[in-house]
């Protein structure tokens, strides 16, 4: 069996395979690379006033904040995805289902910064998430696998004329 031939081929029919999916996975993974230097992708994270490392404010107070806010459009804790507490920040962000971000002084029960935060839906898209699961499962996942195929194929079809040349210059008479 000619594994070169057989690599190739492989290597070639796969790369049409995971061409779409391997576009996006590079294109949002190259974004997501600088979401902590572009405030449009992830807004920065500010700082409240730090007097103790224990934030000096409950969860119904955070809500209450949030609430306030007209643009994060929280009516109640439904609303909510997750809540982000940075003590040694004197911060804490409210991170809302509808993609909104209200990071509140937890000294001062201010809301220092409400923006929108649209790391989270390029992370979906970067893994297929943002489609459906079964994209996620079965494009994204595959696509992933192929590419380790492609990877070995690809180490070996460049490995392989140096393998030959070192073994020329080794045994020259065997050839």
């Amino acid at each position: 069996m000619n594994f070169q031939r057989l690599f190739r081929n492989l290597h070639y029919w796969l790369s049409l395979a995971v061409f779409i999916p391997c576009a996006v996975i590079f294109v949002t993974g190259t974004i997501l690379m600088l979401k902590k230097d572009i405030d449009w992708i992830q807004p920065e994270t500010q700082t409240g006033i730090v007097k103790d490392t224990i934030p000096s404010m409950n969860y119904e107070q955070l809500l209450a904040v949030a609430m306030a806010q007209p643009t994060a459009n929280v009516t109640s804790w439904m609303d909510i995805d997750r809540v982000d507490v940075r003590p040694a920040k004197g911060i804490a962000k409210i991170h809302t289902k509808t993609g909104w971000e209200v990071q509140i002084d937890t000294e001062t029960g201010e809301a220092i910064q409400t923006s929108f935060r649209r790391s989270d839906t390029i992370e979906a898209i970067h893994d297929g998430s943002f489609f459906s699961d079964k994209v996620k499962y079965f494009v994204f996942l595959p696509t992933s696998l192929l590419l380790i195929i492609m990877w070995l194929t690809g180490t070996y079809l460049f490995l392989l004329p140096r393998i030959g040349r070192v073994r020329r210059v080794r045994h020259p008479t065997q050839m």
